[in-house]
């Protein structure tokens, strides 16, 4: 285990490091740069702040100061948003985004793993039928659509719940179901055809002959090998949720992480998306690391190697 765990770490190490090379490279072959957008900034002064910021000097030599810094986790000052550290804007909102998508991750396993279940129970049965086709429907609906129409109906034809901001648990509700939506009936998905399978395995046809209650069999002992299809799921769960906070953030005006990192990207402000880069593919390698050892202890058979 000990040498397994090693050497996925020193696997993720490396993930990191490619994306954030890649990051750095494709990001300064994109034409334009922070400082042409400024009003009535003469040349003097842009290659007055290009000298200050280091981007005067040779992309090699930017890319390995850039990566020096940042192994000490200096992701520099934001070139936009003057006075600023990369790394202050980052966690002061993040917790944003990570709650928003934390309470989205959990409302998706607590509506998704419950409906597989059920409908796996009720095969071919009507019940069956409506989950599948709901569940259906959620896989193909983006999540900008979800906002619209929650947007509408909940926000401006009934005015039910805010429509921006986060002032108060309500404030989460639409941008929870738009994020929940798509991985809750994913999992519902999922969970139907791994409980399918369990359900067909020789130790629930004893446990049924012995006459134990289809209760107990579907939550006690097909259960635990039906979520190994949903525990792999996680890690691109995750990564769903993240990146899709983004527009659902920048839709209901949150203030999150995803707002900001889509302005740097529409102000090229370089020291930003980086650090957003990094930080978010380090989340996202290590909770992939932390998935596959789950897996493990959810299956004790499963041999790491």
């Amino acid at each position: 285990m000990v040498k397994y765990i090693t050497k996925r770490v020193g696997l993720a190490v490396i993930t990191i490091f490619v994306v954030a090379t890649l990051t750095f490279f494709l990001m300064n072959m994109v034409p334009g740069g922070p400082f042409l957008s400024e009003k009535a900034v003469s040349p003097t002064a842009q290659k007055a702040l290009e000298e200050k910021y280091g981007l005067d000097k040779p992309l090699s030599q930017q890319y390995f100061t850039y990566m020096k810094d940042a192994l000490h986790g200096d992701f520099g000052e934001s070139l936009k948003q003057r006075g600023r550290t990369v790394s202050s804007i980052m966690f002061s909102k993040f917790p944003v985004s990570a709650k928003v998508g934390g309470i989205a991750v959990l409302v998706s396993l607590i509506i998704g793993i419950p409906l597989g279940c059920i409908a796996a129970a009720k095969r071919g049965k009507v019940t069956d039928h409506i989950i599948s086709i709901v569940s259906t429907s959620g896989i193909a609906i983006p999540s900008f659509l979800v906002c619209t129409v929650l947007l509408y109906f909940l926000g401006g034809k009934f005015k039910l719940l805010p429509t921006y901001g986060i002032g108060s648990w309500k404030n989460y509700i639409m941008p929870v179901i738009s994020l929940s939506l798509y991985p809750a009936a994913y999992i519902t998905r999922l969970m139907r055809s791994s409980m399918l399978e369990v359900l067909g395995q020789d130790y629930i046809r004893t446990a049924r002959a012995k006459g134990v209650k289809a209760f107990l069999r579907m939550f006690k002992h097909a259960l635990r090998n039906g979520l190994l299809p949903v525990v792999t799921y996680i890690g691109p769960m995750l990564a769903y949720t993240l990146t899709g906070s983004f527009v659902v953030e920048k839709i209901f005006t949150i203030p999150g992480l995803g707002g900001e990192f889509i302005s740097s990207i529409t102000n090229r402000d370089y020291t930003v998306i980086m650090g957003t880069t990094i930080f978010l593919a380090t989340i996202l390698v290590f909770m992939n690391v932390i998935v596959d050892i789950i897996y493990k202890i959810v299956d004790p058979r499963i041999t790491l190697k």
